[in-house]
Order: structure tokens, then C-alpha cells, then sequence
């Protein structure tokens, strides 16, 4: 389990496997202990590369306002660092936008991408039919930005999780080292929601990338990450789209048999 200074940050990460370099990219709170379930389904086949971006557990965390180009920077050089050509790239929530954007700017890294409800928000702007959804999400968001602000990390992450990603009384049901791990990295989720790129991506730049896409969702989550996925895929040529039934925002987690078979058929071209 390294722990390497690429694009200038230490950033630790672990590999399992041979074959093709299929990187695995943590949403926001998270670490690479979110694919622990995963990975190792798709080992066999792949190199799996799983890695704490920067500011998350243990990956440096480096001083001043970070932005989402910074980790769209650190998954290239990651790749780059691995080596063996270009990779598969699958990214969950944040790590999803983080794929779609390392897409669009440097498609020739990308072998195939696939994004799992990527948080877009700014996507549905003008959307009338998602203005509600859109609403209600930045209220949410306030309370927990106002909770991180004043230090009240664990009461922010509950709020977060519970009103915003897994629904309500799921708190209490994550086991404790994942509880621990959202209270350790929420300061750099404070971080990201004070970046003015996080929630949105150019739409037409994706159309640059010309290869294989997945873009899936689970039937249980909020319907705007549906939306999200309609504005993104026809910019996105060679776009298959997937829903895992009784699946919600972290399918590695809790469907993580379900979510490896999507993926490895994704894989295998």
C-alpha cells in the first residue's frame, strides 16, 4: 500500500491484480476503503488501482483552497504513475464527475469511463422539471456547510448522509470506521463545496472522448441524479446506461457483487 508524491501531493493508494490498469476513483467524505467490497471482484481480470484523493485519509492534504482540477490533475498523474498505457476509470458520486472531466481533457488516458450518479447540480439550473430537486438539495447543503463551518463535523456528516446521499436512519447503520472516516474528511468537503467548478462540467467538452462510457444509477436514489445522467449522455457517443435495482448512491457498498458484474461487462468491451 504506497504512499507516492504524484502531481506534487503525497497520494497513498493500493493495488490488487493483473492485467489492464482499471483505476477506482472515492466520492466526497470518502477513502479507497469504499471499494474494499469491489475490487477485489474485479481483480482477477485487472490491474485495480483504489487511492484516497487528495485531503482524504491517507493522502496529504495540501494547504489553501483545493478544486476539483486539482483531482482531475492527480487521477492523470496517477495513471501515468501506474503506467501500462491507458486506463479504465470508474468513479462514484464526486470521483464520477472527476472521471467525466479527466475524460473530456485527456481522453487519450481513458480506455473506458464510468461514472456513478456524478452530483452535477448546476447541470439542472434551467431545468423547470428539476427545479424543486435542485432547491431542496441546496437547502440541504446549507445546513451541512453551516454545520462544517462552526466544527460540528460528525453532526455534518450525519446530516449529510442522511438527507442527502443514503436516506434517513442510515447513519447509525454504517459501521464504525466508515463513520469515522466521513468525520476525519470533512474538511475538505468543506473545501469542495466552496469550489465554484465542483458541481458542474462543460457538456460540450465530453463529447472529446470518444470511447466507451457507462453512466449508472440505482432505483432507490433521489430521481435529480436520473437528470443529471440525461443532460450528460448525449454529449457522450459511446454512452451505455445501467440501473441497479434496490441500489442507491454507493452501489461498491452495498451491492457490490451486482455493481462488479455491470462493470466487468463494461469492462470486456
Amino acid at each position: 500500500m504506497p504512499t507516492d508524491v504524484i502531481n506534487e501531493v503525497a497520494l497513498h493508494y493500493v493495488v490488487l491484480g493483473t492485467g489492464d490498469p482499471l483505476v477506482l476513483v472515492h466520492g466526497s467524505w470518502g477513502d479507497h476503503h469504499d471499494w474494499d467490497a469491489l475490487a477485489p471482484l474485479l481483480a482477477d481480470e485487472f490491474q485495480v488501482v483504489a487511492f484516497d484523493r487528495r485531503g482524504h485519509s491517507a493522502s496529504a492534504s495540501p494547504a489553501g483552497q483545493g478544486t476539483v482540477n486539482d483531482d482531475v490533475a492527480d487521477l492523470a498523474a496517477l495513471i501515468r504513475h501506474v503506467g501500462n498505457g491507458p486506463a479504465h476509470v470508474v468513479g462514484n458520486s464526486f470521483g464520477g464527475s472527476i472521471a467525466l472531466r479527466l475524460a473530456a481533457q485527456n481522453p487519450g488516458l481513458i480506455r473506458t469511463v464510468s461514472a456513478h450518479e456524478p452530483p452535477l447540480m448546476t447541470l439542472l439550473t434551467n431545468d423547470p422539471a428539476a427545479g424543486p430537486f435542485v432547491a431542496g438539495f441546496g437547502e440541504r447543503m446549507g445546513v451541512v456547510i453551516a454545520l462544517l463551518t462552526s466544527g460540528q463535523n460528525e453532526a455534518a456528516a450525519r446530516e449529510f448522509v442522511e438527507k442527502i446521499a443514503l436516506g434517513p436512519a442510515q447513519w447509525d447503520l454504517l459501521p464504525p470506521p466508515a463513520r469515522q472516516t466521513f468525520v476525519r474528511n470533512a474538511g475538505t468537503f468543506l473545501d469542495e463545496a466552496n469550489d465554484p467548478d465542483a458541481l458542474t462540467v462543460e457538456v460540450t467538452t465530453l463529447s472529446n472522448y470518444k470511447g466507451p462510457v457507462l453512466l449508472t444509477q440505482g432505483d432507490a436514489s433521489p430521481p435529480f441524479f436520473a437528470m443529471i445522467l440525461d443532460t450528460v449522455a448525449p454529449a457522450l457517443a459511446g454512452t451505455k446506461r445501467a440501473t441497479l435495482e434496490g441500489a442507491g448512491h454507493v452501489p461498491q457498498m452495498s451491492h457490490p457483487k451486482e455493481y462488479a458484474e455491470i462493470l466487468a461487462e463494461h469492462l470486456r468491451g
